[in-house]
This record gives structure tokens, C-alpha cells and sequence, in this order.
């Protein structure tokens, strides 16, 4: 029998870099440092053709994209090779916000991966709180779909959902708002149990760990944040995790983007 191992470690991430072109180089920083074999990118801020593909490729990252001027965006930058590459939610012909990229990737085992950028949905009650809801049932749909092929599959990226008070540093600040009110809740629970498993809390069960930090109010400085930028396994990609984490770090560099990157390692 061969020694070697049938899998590989993987480093899987999510990050909501706040306009790509004005954080393109912290990205890169970021890259060299972490070396994540697979990211996506959410709040790209820029249409395809103008976004920053070079400075990505010099690393070794391949990438695809799914863009819109000015708002949204998203993209994914992978060392592995993808397939099978398609963009946008469907469930809504009508609807064209960026905010949706999906693609297997081909290692020693395939995994799908899903990049997201999930409404905000304020002010809620209202329209906009309205598509966010709609918008988390179209999710649940396709990854129902998803799961049905039973391949190893992640659905990550800038939820915008405080899933507990323990995902943040003031629940009653945000008491009523789009992030954590019944429905939003409700709807991400409903994904949840259809069999993902929110990776971070796999093994970070304790309160105090934060992806974002709001520009106001010197919320950095007073540890101020809230998780809301998750990675959801399913069943088949929980049995090949390894370890998690979130790259507090970045939000205290120069004009940082007010998310963190956060990652999982992953056999595959």
C-alpha cells in the first residue's frame, strides 16, 4: 500500500473587501501571507471588465467573476482548477444584483463552492428587508438542489445575518435591525437544517469572535463588531474539516475594509 495520502490540505476563504481596485494590494498582502488555495470575494464594487484580474493571476490565483458597477460584486480566486463556473441565483429572472458565484473545484476530490453576498435588508420592515427574505428562500432552494448531488459543497461569503446575541458584541444595539430579526434568522436556521454546519463553530464555540467592524463610532477600537460572514459545510465537506479561523488582524491595517477574511482548512 502507498504511503501517501489520499487528500491534500486546503485553505478555504471568504472575504468582503469593500471595493476590490481601492484594496486590490491589501488583498494581495493578504494572499502571500495566508496562502489560501480557494477565496471568494463579495462587495467587488466593479463590473467585469474593469475588474483588477492581473494583480490576482501574478499570485497563481485563476479567476472568475460576477460583477456590477458600483454595488455588489463578486468573484472567486482559486490555485485549483474550476469547472462548471455559473453566476447569479436563480428563482428570479428579474433580478440582477451581483451577488451570487458558483463553481466546482477539482482537487484530489471535487467540491462545490458557492460565493455569496446576502442582502443587507435595511431598513426593515420594507421593500429591501422584503428581497432579503425573498432572496434567502431562493438560497435555500438551490441548496437543496446542491445537496441532492451530495458532493462536497460550501456556501460562504458576507451573509449579513447575526445568527445568535452571542455573534455580537451589543445584542441590544441591534435589536430590530435586518441582521437579526426573527425572519432573517428564522430563514438562515432553515438553511442550516437542511444539514450545513456553520464552520467556525466547529471548533470556536465561545462568544467574542467578530468579522466586521463598522467605520463609526470607533466600533474597532472598542472590539464593536458582529460575525456575519460564515462558511456553511454540508455534511460531506464537515467530515474533511480540519480547523477554522478569522484574520482579525487585517481590520487594523491601512485602510482596511470593515470585514476580515475568515477561513477553513479543509482534506480534500
Amino acid at each position: 500500500m502507498s504511503g501517501r495520502s489520499q487528500f491534500s490540505v486546503v485553505i478555504i476563504a471568504t472575504y468582503n473587501v469593500n471595493s476590490v481596485k481601492a484594496r486590490a494590494h491589501a488583498v494581495v498582502d493578504w494572499l502571500r501571507e495566508r496562502s489560501p488555495d480557494v477565496v471568494v470575494l463579495q462587495e467587488t464594487k466593479c463590473t467585469d471588465d474593469v475588474f483588477p484580474k492581473t494583480i490576482f493571476e501574478d499570485c497563481g490565483y485563476c479567476v472568475e467573476v460576477h460583477g456590477q458597477k458600483s454595488y455588489n460584486g463578486v468573484a472567486i480566486l482559486s490555485k485549483i482548477t474550476l469547472e462548471d463556473v455559473r453566476c447569479g441565483l436563480p428563482g428570479d429572472d428579474e433580478d440582477d444584483q451581483a451577488r451570487w458565484i458558483e463553481a466546482t473545484v477539482v482537487n484530489k476530490r471535487a467540491l462545490r463552492i458557492c460565493g455569496l453576498y446576502l442582502p443587507n435588508g435595511n431598513p426593515a420592515p420594507g421593500p429591501k428587508f422584503d428581497y432579503k427574505i425573498k432572496w434567502m428562500q431562493r438560497a435555500y432552494a438551490r441548496a437543496k438542489i446542491l445537496l441532492a448531488d451530495e458532493m462536497p459543497t460550501i456556501m460562504a461569503g458576507d451573509y449579513n445575518v447575526i445568527p445568535q446575541n452571542e455573534d455580537c458584541k451589543n445584542p441590544e444595539q441591534w435589536v430590530g435591525d435586518a441582521l437579526t430579526r426573527a425572519e432573517t434568522r428564522a430563514a438562515f436556521r432553515r438553511i442550516i437544517n437542511l444539514g450545513f454546519t456553520d464552520a467556525f463553530r466547529l471548533n470556536n464555540s465561545e462568544a467574542g469572535h467578530y468579522s466586521f467592524w463598522d467605520y463609526q463610532a470607533g466600533a474597532w477600537n472598542k472590539d464593536n463588531g458582529i460575525r456575519i460572514d460564515h462558511l456553511l459545510l454540508s455534511s460531506q465537506a464537515t467530515d474533511r474539516f480540519r480547523d477554522s479561523g478569522i484574520d482579525k488582524f487585517m481590520r487594523g491595517r491601512e485602510r482596511p475594509s470593515d470585514h476580515v477574511p475568515v477561513w477553513i482548512e479543509l482534506n480534500l
